[in-house]
């Protein structure tokens, strides 16, 4: 017993002197219970929707109060052309699209179904379920509505229903699950396996004391940063296009725009990704350390991005974390090429910020490592 007491003591004595390990044992599962817990929500509301009233009318506003008045709808955008709604569902800025014709107020004074065109942008099928559901029960309620008016007054012939909500999904008619899920899966696995081998690079030749005949070359902070990170970028598009051949060749997954964009934008998340394992790398001191930072980035990469759970479902502080993660601008990147078939003139915000992303954190890798050199 002795023994194993003067064992124990000696562990304790070690887990205190290591205060990041100490810290992320204890901290991560707190933040992580406190972050996820209030970030992960299915029931998907405030989407984002643009509105092209050719009505203008009261009625039409009636509507457009009782559809935002769901919560499920919130009227950010007002298009005075159906090219203006078809460029805000492609860009992402808006996830669904109201048209109301010109003859709405007019069709249902006269007693006629008055139509109401509502596009979902179904690449991302838990909003696009959500937004369908919503619109079909408030169209159902304001012709329940109407009827029971026209009943009181009943004029002894039958009418139609009052409205028409007519859904017109794009994207992903059928709402496969694949389609929506491939893409995710694509960008989490070079996320998952880019950060965790460059995160384990730098401490490996710590630790096996190599790291000290590296320094005394005449080789750069940089070019030792950069030539940790080539290799791998040669086994993220690798990696990228194994699973985008599964993707179509098993799950039919349409690619709708161009390909060698496609490659082109994936070379800047996974440079970012190895950027990110490459900081983790500079500022752990042990490949045990490494790791979990690693998964201290992973697990809300996964859960924070929009692969899992909608972004729109979350409150705004989490959303905004989500930001700060590559997967969620490469995301938006393969979701928009690969299912809307857009192209770099609708992207330009995520290369921005992926490209910024690269920038700074490498910036802060040299630095970090040119002081622990000192």
């Amino acid at each position: 017993m002795r023994r194993l007491w003067a064992l124990l003591v000696k562990e304790f004595i070690q887990m205190r002197r290591d205060r990041l390990t100490f810290g992320m044992m204890i901290g991560l599962p707190i933040i992580q219970l406190i972050l996820f817990g209030f970030a992960i929500n299915t029931d998907v509301k405030h989407l984002p929707t643009i509105v092209f009233d050719q009505s203008l009318g009261q009625d039409s506003r009636d509507l457009l109060n009782s559809l935002e008045g769901s919560q499920y709808f919130n009227i950010e955008y007002a298009a005075k052309n159906f090219n203006e709604v078809n460029d805000a569902v492609d860009s992402g800025k808006a996830k669904v699209g109201i048209i109301i014709p010109p003859d709405f107020t007019d069709n249902l004074k006269h007693g006629r179904t008055a139509s109401v065109q509502v596009i979902v942008d179904a690449s991302d099928s838990l909003a696009a379920s959500s937004a369908i559901g919503a619109a079909q029960l408030v169209g159902q309620t304001k012709s329940q509505q109407i009827l029971m008016q026209k009943l009181r007054g009943y004029s002894g012939h039958a009418t139609d229903l009052p409205y028409d909500i007519r859904i017109r999904p794009w994207y992903n008619q059928d709402f496969v699950s694949a389609f929506y899920m491939v893409p995710g899966i694509m960008g989490t696995i070079l996320t998952m396996t880019l950060v965790m081998f460059t995160s384990m690079a730098i401490v490996r030749e710590r630790e096996r004391g190599t790291l000290e005949q590296l320094i005394v070359t005449p080789m750069k902070t940089w070019e030792l940063l950069i030539g940790k990170i080539i290799p791998y970028i040669f086994v993220g598009y690798v990696q990228a296009t194994v699973a985008l051949l599964v993707g179509i060749f098993v799950f039919d997954l349409p690619v709708r725009g161009s390909l060698a964009l496609l490659y082109s934008l994936t070379s800047l998340f996974i440079v970012a990704s190895l950027a990110m394992g490459v900081l983790i790398s500079v500022l752990a001191k042990t490949q045990m350390q490494a790791m979990q930072m690693s998964f201290f980035i992973i697990l809300p990469s996964i859960l924070l991005s929009g692969f899992m759970f909608p972004r729109e479902a979350m409150p705004a502080f989490f959303s905004a974390l989500g930001y700060l993660l590559p997967l969620t601008f490469y995301l938006q990147i393969m979701r928009g090429i690969i299912l809307k078939g857009i192209g770099i003139g609708m992207l330009w915000g995520q290369v921005f910020a992926l490209t910024a992303f690269i920038a700074i954190v490498l910036t802060i890798s040299i630095k970090k490592f040119n002081k622990k050199i000192a």
